[in-house]
């Protein structure tokens, strides 16, 4: 859907280039380009803060119509910046793997007892909402990635918790109000995710600091769990600490 923008300008709005905005420009008749324009580059800002906060609320689930009346803006100016819904999850999720990736490098950098390195990053994720933006396919492919892990001998994920993942649709929190087709459909930076965390994981568990039968999908489902929308923030706030407070407590090993 291709709707003009403001009085009919005819600015070319930035096109989506590797996940990244690319400045437009107007041509005057002469080859003279001109720099995004302001309020386009506004406009921009607001579509995407909007989209993290209605998909962080809805779900990935949530149509573009939702996301146009949060941002104040018209329905086509979302499409003229991301012509498909396809294209805007993808950036949003892309955007939350990778800063749940600096937040686990950061801990891991910065803590060098295991646990607190693991407890930072688990505290420091919940607090910062990104677990309600949690691709649901990083929680498939830490669980997937296990399981094969386990099929080779390194029992690290329990019957029952993979009986729980098979079924992906029940498991996921934000995922649970979407479709499939409306999941984020590339890696969205989740190896890299995975692989940071699992370093977490493995360093707490070789201290004797975690449980032994705990999955890096398990610490993801932790922090997708931990991150509840409600609408005063101050309770959202006191509900994540207090939520997480007990699930730390559950993924600690019973001997520490």
């Amino acid at each position: 859907m291709h709707i003009s923008d403001f009085h009919g300008s005819a600015t070319a709005l930035s096109a989506e280039s590797g996940g990244r905005v690319m400045a437009g420009s107007t041509t005057h008749g002469v080859g003279r380009s001109t720099p995004l324009r302001v309020d386009a580059q506004r406009n921009l800002e607001h579509v995407l803060r909007a989209a993290r906060e209605v998909f962080g609320e809805l779900g990935y689930g949530a149509p573009m119509e939702d996301v146009a009346r949060r941002a104040r803006v018209g329905v086509g100016t979302v499409y003229r910046r991301f012509p498909s819904k396809d294209v805007l999850v993808r950036r949003i999720a892309e955007e939350e793997t990778a800063r749940l990736t600096e937040q686990a490098q950061s801990a891991l950098g910065q803590e060098e007892e295991p646990w607190q390195a693991l407890s930072r990053f688990l505290r420091t994720s919940v607090a910062s909402g990104a677990g309600r933006l949690l691709p649901p396919q990083v929680l498939r492919v830490g669980a997937a990635a296990e399981d094969g892990a386990e099929e080779e001998g390194a029992a690290r994920v329990p019957h029952q918790r993979q009986a729980a993942l098979g079924s992906a649709p029940e498991l996921r929190v934000v995922g649970a109000r979407t479709s499939v087709e409306d999941e984020p459909s590339e890696d969205s930076g989740a190896g890299a995710l995975l692989e940071v965390v699992g370093r977490l994981v493995d360093r707490a568990r070789e201290a004797g600091e975690l449980r032994t039968d705990v999955t890096v999908a398990d610490v993801l489902l932790v922090i997708a769990t931990a991150a509840p929308a409600l609408p005063d923030p101050a309770q959202q706030a006191a509900a994540s600490a207090r939520l997480l407070d007990i699930l730390l407590e559950g993924l600690r090993s019973r001997t520490v």
